[in-house]
Parts: C-alpha cells; structure tokens; sequence
C-alpha cells in the first residue's frame, strides 16, 4: 500500500495509503500548544510518539517477514496478484466504510458526496491512475523479490528506495539536498552494494527454487517506482486538498481494477483453472490483512513521528527483520552483511536529520521550559504553519504529501 509523507522524509506507510501530515522536527501544529497543560502536552505527545514508532517498526518488519514465510512455506504456492487484489478490495471497503461514519450512517448523503468526488470531480480522480498503477506493480514486485531473496536482504536493500526518491525529487522538484544528505545515500548505496555482493558471494545456503539475481532486479524496479510514484503524486497533487479516506478509497479502487488486469495478464490461466483462492492458509490471509490495514494504520499514526523518529524506525525494522531471519529462516549473518547493514541504518539516520535539526531542538527544549504563559512553538519572522487539518462540514480535509519511502 503506497503512502504519503511529509516532504523530504524517510519513512511512512506503504504503498497505497495516503497518511495525513507529519510534523518536521521542533515544530507544532497551528492551534497546537506545547504546554503541558494544553491540548497536546508534552508527556502526552511524547507517548503518542513512542506508540507511532512502535507501530511503525512492527508493521514495516512484519509485512516483510510474513510475505517471506507465506512464501517458502512447503504446500501449494498462492498466487501473488490475488493477494494484491484483495489487499485493495479490503483497503477500499475499510474507507468506504469510514466516510460512512462521517456521514453519520446516511447512505443518501454518501452516495451523493461519492458522486460528486469521484465521478464530477473526474479529473482529480484520473490524478490518482498513474500512482495506483506504479503502486499496484510495486506491490507484485514485492513478492517477487522477497520470494527470492532473504527478508533481512530485502528490507536493507529496499532501502534504495530513499535513494530514488531524492534523485527524482531533485530532477523533478528542483529540490536541493543537503551536504550531509549527499554523503548518506553514497553511504547507503554503498552499503546495499556489500549486501549485494556478500548475496552474490553465497551467504549462506538457499532453496534452489530462489533466484537472487531475479529478487534484486525486482527490489531495484520496486526502489525506482517507488521514488517517482512519490515524486509525481507530490508534483501532480501538491496544494489540493481531499478526504484522507476518500483518497484512499479511490486508490483502492483503481487498485483493484489494476490489480485484475494484471492477474489477468499474468495468471489469469492458471487462477481460472485453479481458483481465485488457491493455496490459501491463514498465514496468506495474515498477509493480505496486514497489507490491507496496516498501510491505513500507519498512515493514521505517523502524523506523530517525525523524519529522525522515521528513521529510526527502519533502522530498528532492518534489526528486527534480520533477528527474526535468523531464528525463523535459518539466514547466517556474516562480517560483510553486518558491514553492508551497518551503513545502511547508519545512512537511513542521517540523511532523516532535517536542516538545523540541532537548532530546532534546542529552540524547542528553551521554548519548553521558558516561564510564563504557555505559546505555540513558531520561529521569529515566520509565518504560522498551515492547519493539518480543516472541517468542512462533516469532512475532514488533508493537505497531499509526497509518498512515503518506509516499506509498508
């Protein structure tokens, strides 16, 4: 499931949820107070922080490591496209079901705001083709590669993802990165480069029906799709507003007729003799619910988690995906894949830094601790920051932000 993020960040849910916004480091929400005592204290938004990372941690390591395990498991092998259809059938009727609820339980007033969104609205709706195509492909090359590489493999090398977002954020944007973000996707390239090769080298035994050359091919375009897919939903969609749900509820719909198409050109002959269903276990069903929900989970928790905190959640991810690699598929961790490992997470964190990081935490720690009435955190000169949210009737509206690069 795709997500979207706040510019310039490093983490957020998967490929097909749209999140609401995040907040930059040492920065506050308009109407937002810092104050313990106000709405959003500071205990209370520091636990609301150590929940997003939890959150964001168990959701990026497990997809990847129940798709791997539903995948090697002996018996009859499911079909990977009708997992990825019914993750959006699911994903689509959870938010319709939610803007049903914002509509009080009234079918009348739904279907007449459905009407008017999607089908008057047609050209904003069409915006949302192009991104839930690359999604749609990025999830089927998910299962490619993660059925032909190690999990602990596939979550450091999917990492190229923040690397083909910058670049294309870059080219496309006109956005500049700085020094220090530089220096890390040379750090992370060249970290995923020794995975890769101690890959290559034969790290350790693997099942003869794995390809690793057709597992890298496939994280390299997932890596590639991903970045332009977030680069050109920002560029495309950058100052309109929409429904969270309603957005999701429309990428869930292209998603779905995308995704039959695609298991019509791929599969079609084999699911029509077979089944839709075919080697079907609960671990398949956990798969397909995890990335149904979990991509809207994410994106309704990481509006609490800043880029470091991001960060830090994929460094920790790629710790737990190769501990549990470890007891649950056998994977050997040797020097050179600790080394390769090592600058990933290390480049992960730094280029999540944001400019000034340092500034702003200091400003926010004496912003905190100052006496006297309780203010909104807002640097000198600047302008307040925009609403995350605005009320327009019974809809609530989300700025669009560019897509995630934190697996889903």
């Amino acid at each position: 499931m795709a997500a979207v993020g706040a510019g310039g960040s490093t983490a957020a849910p998967g490929p097909g949820a749209v999140s609401a916004g995040v907040l930059e480091p040492g920065t506050a929400s308009a109407g937002e107070s810092l104050c313990p005592s106000g709405r959003m204290g500071g205990g209370a938004h520091r636990r609301l922080k150590y929940i997003s990372l939890a959150v964001l941690v168990v959701q990026n390591a497990s997809l990847i490591l129940s798709i791997r395990y539903a995948r090697t498991l002996p018996g009859d092998r499911f079909f990977a496209t009708t997992a990825v259809v019914m993750a959006e059938v699911l994903k689509g009727l959870t938010c319709l079901l939610l803007l049903f609820a914002q509509k009080r339980g009234n079918v009348k007033h739904l279907v007449l705001f459905l009407h008017e969104a999607v089908l008057v609205q047609y050209v904003d709706t069409l915006k949302l083709a192009v991104p839930s195509l690359i999604y749609t492909l990025q999830n089927n090359l998910q299962y490619v590669a993660i059925s032909n590489l190690p999990a602990a493999t596939f979550q450091v090398t999917y990492q190229l993802k923040i690397l083909t977002t910058a670049l294309f954020s870059v080219l496309m944007l006109n956005r500049s990165l700085s020094r220090l973000q530089w220096a890390s996707l040379l750090l992370l390239f060249t970290g995923v480069a020794i995975v890769q090769a101690q890959q290559a080298g034969g790290g350790g035994p693997r099942p003869l029906d794995q390809n690793p050359g057709a597992g890298l091919a496939a994280v390299v375009a997932s890596c590639l799709s991903s970045g332009f897919a977030g680069v050109y939903f920002e560029k495309i969609l950058k100052g309109s507003s929409g429904s969270v749900w309603l957005r999701n509820l429309q990428l869930g719909l292209f998603g779905t007729a995308l995704g039959l198409v695609g298991l019509w050109w791929a599969e079609g002959t084999a699911v029509a003799t077979r089944g839709f269903f075919f080697g079907y276990t609960p671990a398949v069903w956990g798969v397909v619910l995890n990335q149904a929900f979990g991509g809207l989970l994410v994106a309704v928790v990481v509006k609490y988690a800043d880029n470091i905190l991001k960060g830090f959640a994929t460094s920790l991810s790629i710790v737990l995906s190769t501990v549990a690699s470890i007891r649950l598929f056998g994977f050997h961790v040797d020097p050179l894949f600790a080394l390769g490992a090592g600058l990933v997470i290390g480049a992960v964190y730094l280029y999540s830094l944001p400019r000034g990081a340092a500034k702003a935490i200091a400003s926010a720690s004496a912003s905190a601790s100052a006496s006297g009435p309780c203010v909104h955190q807002q640097p000198p000169g600047q302008p307040p920051p925009p609403q995350l949210s605005s009320h327009r009737g019974d809809l609530i509206t989300e700025p669009f932000l560019p897509k995630s690069v934190l697996v889903k």
